[in-house]
């Protein structure tokens, strides 16, 4: 059992506030057989997953698709079963910066939980991948009758919620440098794969900054052993030493992992 100490604030990182126990991936299956792996999905009651699964579409998330945008009207809720989905925050002058990550945790419309009918940030493919839409309407009729599923996103809402403040002190705080490691750990947690497809111009974009930092920061990681870079693409070689490249926001933010039901 790990901790983290900072200051005199000790974390254990077995600590139960975070534990959380869903059903192994593929013990459900949606409305077609095939596999589930989305951990909402794989952590509410039987009755209520089986209410929800003829709603449940199965979908290909193909990378950089676009799945919301600030101020269009939401017409699906994704639970992704596989690949990355980022939350991206707009300027009026086109800069972006990611202010969230989502994958097989999570569910990608939460706006429609707390009656928005509207999102607020941009929601982009980052990974390529699959999972399971729902239909507004649909959700919006089932959700008062699940109360598991209610719990659910409550709970994924808050760990999401501490992330997002984290990204913004990391953002503001740490180098580039630090912030790559960090996030491409961060990618992984939820990929499950040690090859990310990733470009150096969409990095630059995801991490509100420059391409040619985000190159110089990835030679910097690729000379030390850490990852392997190809075109398109980004392989991590030594995770441990990434880790401990990474500025400390990755270690608070590894404390939810367990409560979102990752490593």
């Amino acid at each position: 059992m790990g901790t983290l100490e900072k200051n005199n604030l000790i974390i254990k990182r077995g600590d139960s506030l975070f534990k959380r126990s869903p059903l192994p991936p593929g013990e459900r299956t949606d409305s077609t057989g095939r596999a589930v792996s989305n951990v909402i999905l794989l952590s509410i009651q039987d009755d209520e997953y089986n209410m929800l699964r003829p709603h449940l579409e199965p979908v290909d998330l193909p990378q950089y698709d676009i799945l919301h945008e600030p101020g269009e009207k939401i017409d699906f809720t994704y639970f992704p079963n596989e690949g990355m989905t980022s939350v991206v925050a707009l300027s009026r002058d086109g800069r972006t910066v990611e202010v969230g990550i989502v994958g097989k945790e999570g569910m990608i419309g939460m706006s429609i939980v707390i009656g928005l009918q509207r999102e607020v940030f941009r929601t982009i493919m980052q990974m390529p991948g699959s999972g399971l839409r729902v239909r507004i309407e649909s959700f919006q009729a089932l959700l008062p009758c699940a109360p598991s599923l209610r719990a659910e996103l409550t709970r994924f809402a808050l760990m999401h919620g501490m992330q997002v403040a984290q990204l913004a002190a990391c953002n503001r705080l740490h180098e580039v440098e630090q912030r790559l490691a960090r996030w491409l750990l961060m990618c992984q947690d939820r990929v499950d794969s040690a090859s990310l497809p990733l470009t150096h111009e969409f990095l630059a974009q995801m991490l509100g900054t420059g391409r040619p930092s985000v190159s110089l920061a990835i030679g910097s990681h690729e000379e030390a052993g850490l990852i392997q870079n190809t075109r398109g693409a980004i392989r991590i070689l030594n995770r441990k030493s990434l880790e401990e490249s990474a500025c400390e926001c990755y270690g608070v933010i590894q404390l939810f992992n367990g409560g979102l039901g990752l490593k």
